[in-house]
């Protein structure tokens, strides 16, 4: 933290903008660190002398009263240490997730709708914001696509262990002879650029559509062709927005999502263990997933990473997802 204040007070410093944001940046994430640390200490040394006076007074009340501070201080402490893992360079950023059906039909058009619901949950929970980016819906039920963005600190370095195919066995709802089955979608995470980070995007690269946006069942919601669907040509990357009434916002949107993949791509082509599990993504199929959901014949949600097991396989659908998140952090190696 000196260091960057040394840094900050040298001559010239604000005379490189780009370099002046990364480092302001840093501060600021290093700063709620440290203030975060020096209000855990207050609160604890609050904590412990209200604790003696109540033990000394024999005050069943005010004891009472220490064991949820206790409890409360232990919760910001393991945020304040999960925090402290997230390191990486885009881990404080707001994140880009997208949600896509694997084959199957309206069986994993279903599933990947409920992968949707168990993420707005988990993103709810932590006190993120959330925009619907696009929204593809099934044929029938469900949806074949839908890409968000979860705005908060570290929103990124949480939702980048979700990145995988995650498999579902259940009983059918689909067919009428109740027969188990097996449904796959795959999540990935892109972490969202600050405005700053410039990608180079060259217009003759680009193929830019535009069509009426869709709802439900495939009737149209929109008259006028505000829906914007961008191809990169040379990566093959395409991105789409629909939700925003004006073509202008959705071709904006769907520019920096495009841009937050390209980003993502390069870096992708710098770290091979990150490449391998990109290119694993694309088949969304048996042996490739990092989670399982069960629902028949019992109730279980594993994590083959960590081998972590939890068994109230309703709560983690209902966003109870901190469990396998912290886990796979917990478990990066150098750590």
């Amino acid at each position: 933290m000196q260091e960057i204040e040394t840094i900050i007070a040298k001559e010239g410093f604000w005379d490189i903008p780009e370099d002046t944001t990364a480092i302001l940046k840093e501060r600021t994430v290093l700063t709620a660190k440290v203030e975060t640390f020096e209000t855990l200490t207050a609160d604890l040394e609050e904590s412990d002398l209200l604790l003696d006076m109540a033990v000394e007074e024999e005050d069943a009340e005010t004891l009472a009263e220490v064991r949820q501070q206790i409890s409360n201080l232990q919760d910001r402490v393991k945020a304040l240490s999960l925090s402290l893992m997230l390191d990486g360079e885009d881990d404080s950023n707001n994140a880009i997730l997208s949600i896509n059906a694997g084959a199957g039909g309206t069986e994993a058009q279903d599933w990947a709708e409920m992968l949707f619901r168990m993420y707005l949950r988990w993103i709810e929970r932590k006190g993120f914001a959330v925009k619907v980016i696009d929204f593809q819906p099934g044929d029938e039920a469900g949806l074949k696509s839908v890409t968000l963005t979860a705005s908060g600190m570290y929103a990124y370095g949480y939702l980048k262990s979700e990145i995988g195919v995650h498999r579902l066995v259940r009983i059918s709802p689909f067919n009428a002879s109740g027969k188990r089955h097996t449904s796959f979608a795959s999540v990935f995470v892109y972490p969202e650029l600050d405005n700053e980070i410039v990608v180079q995007v060259d217009d003759k690269d680009l193929r830019i559509d535009v069509y009426r946006a869709s709802g439900a069942g495939g009737q149209h919601v929109n008259k006028t062709s505000s829906a914007v669907r961008i191809t990169h040509l040379p990566t093959g990357i395409v991105v789409q927005c629909q939700q925003e009434k004006s073509q202008h916002r959705n071709k904006e949107m769907a520019m920096k999502v495009l841009k937050a993949r390209l980003h993502r791509h390069e870096q992708l082509k710098q770290d091979k263990k990150f490449q391998e599990l990109h290119d694993s993504k694309d088949e969304i199929a048996w042996g490739s997933q990092i989670r399982s959901y069960v629902l028949h014949p019992y109730q279980l949600v594993k994590d083959h990473r960590i081998n972590l097991e939890i068994g109230n396989v309703n709560s983690v659908l209902d966003g109870e997802l901190d469990p396998f998140i912290e886990g796979v952090l917990l478990a990066q190696p150098n750590r």
